[in-house]
């Protein structure tokens, strides 16, 4: 019955937070268990009681903070200077750059947003198809929540209780690995639709860019090379990225004027209590889940169908492949992360963090596939293209993410190898 209220709730449209919590709510109602109500509003407090947390609000203020500075302009400049006169050089530099940006917001969404302003309209300009410099934009999305830092390896690391510094470093081969895939299908794709050669800069423009460019190198520098030192946790260097970027934007650049700081810290902010208030409601529904001891007659059910790892993995591929269609991504990660990483380590012996950069990619693909996928429809709002066209376009870079996704699943070496 819980089931029917909930898939009712989610279908009448209403935002998933409240969808978790009145669901939950019924649960307790339905099931007569009245005592749980004594114990809801501490649930839902605990949801959002970690450390960890404080990176999501510090993430999203130093990307906004690189937008509103001028930072991501020179990100694209800096590239452009390693791309030189190859075939389907901006669309190169536009995967190049949201790498780049990938290190350093942690949101595929706004990811998305700021790099369809900044490339789709310079790629149409220059010769290139509309859906195809929206779906390598959109694409590029894919890395931001696998190249650390990473806002669903923040919330998976709360929820499993695992260390958030080495989740990053695990999602920094199979990032690399989507990329180099993606890069490949940009390079067949300009081949066979003869996209336009890039443009080379003078010695004047590439001593330009480049000095311009470095100083925005400090970012990733700060968040990825802090936390791989050990100098700074993921929360810390999240902080001291958003000092670096208001001091470039502000003093460098001379962009960022203050007069914008009150609409970066509103937006940030708006932003955030969203994430927040999922997360508070999701470990409000894992709690009833865990109640209902649906992990553990879930794992029984799977064991009886397989005991091979790699097989059991596969089963969740696919299962979550469906889930990210349909759910938010991180509202997603909450409802399954408390269900199946139980019987992922208990039952098939299988590395956290393994599993966890396996359920990240699977959920990322469901930004960009219907009927919910959020990053389709940020890319169409921002670039007009409609969202039949923009799939279609999308179809090479998704096969090739789930090319990644087998490997990873197959190969845990490629998650755990930085981190042993």
């Amino acid at each position: 019955m819980v089931a029917i209220v909930f898939l009712l709730f989610l279908m009448m449209g209403l935002p998933i937070a409240l969808v978790l919590a009145v669901s939950a709510l019924f649960y307790i109602l339905y099931s007569g268990q009245s005592v749980l109500l004594q114990s809801y509003a501490q649930q839902l407090f605990s949801g959002v009681e970690s450390y960890g947390l404080l990176a999501v609000p510090l993430f999203m203020l130093a990307g906004e903070l690189m937008n509103e500075g001028g930072l991501t302009r020179r990100l694209i400049d800096f590239a452009s200077v390693f791309i030189g006169r190859v075939r389907g050089g901006l669309a190169y530099i536009n995967l190049i750059v949201n790498m780049m940006m990938a290190s350093i917001i942690g949101s595929a969404a706004a990811q998305i947003a700021i790099m369809s302003r900044a490339m789709v309209p310079e790629m149409e300009q220059k010769g290139y198809d509309r859906a195809f410099a929206a779906a390598t934009t959109a694409a590029g999305g894919l890395l931001s929540p696998i190249i650390p830092p990473s806002m669903l390896f923040v919330i998976y690391g709360v929820l499993a209780q695992i260390a958030i510094g080495d989740m990053f470093i695990a999602g920094i081969i199979p990032g690399l690995l989507m990329a180099f895939g993606f890069l490949v299908a940009i390079a067949l794709l300009g081949k066979k639709y003869e996209y336009p050669v890039g443009e080379k800069k003078t010695r004047e423009e590439v001593k330009t860019s480049l000095l311009m460019g470095l100083p925005t190198m400090l970012i990733p520098i700060v968040i990825v090379g802090g936390i791989l030192a050990g100098f700074t946790t993921p929360t810390e260097s999240a902080a001291v990225a958003s000092v670096v970027a208001f001091i470039l934007g502000k003093f460098f650049y001379k962009e960022l004027k203050l007069s914008q700081m009150s609409k970066v810290l509103i937006r940030t902010a708006l932003n955030t209590s969203i994430v927040v208030f999922i997360v508070a409601t999701a470990n409000l529904f894992g709690w009833i889940i865990i109640y209902e001891q649906v992990p553990q007659n879930l794992a029984s059910q799977l064991v009886e169908i397989t005991k091979d790892p790699l097989v059991f993995l596969l089963i969740v591929n696919a299962a979550l492949l469906f889930i990210g269609m349909i759910l938010d991504g991180i509202a997603a990660l909450i409802l399954v992360v408390p269900i199946l990483l139980p019987i992922a380590q208990t039952n098939y012996g299988i590395d956290p963090y393994h599993f966890g950069v396996v359920i990240c990619i699977n959920l990322v693909l469901g930004l960009l596939t219907p009927p919910v996928g959020a990053g389709l429809f940020v890319t169409t709002a921002m670039t007009g293209v409609k969202p039949g066209a923009l799939f279609k376009a999308l179809v090479p870079f998704l096969l090739t993410t789930l090319v990644a996704l087998v490997l990873i699943s197959w190969q845990p070496l490629l998650v755990t190898w930085l981190i042993k």
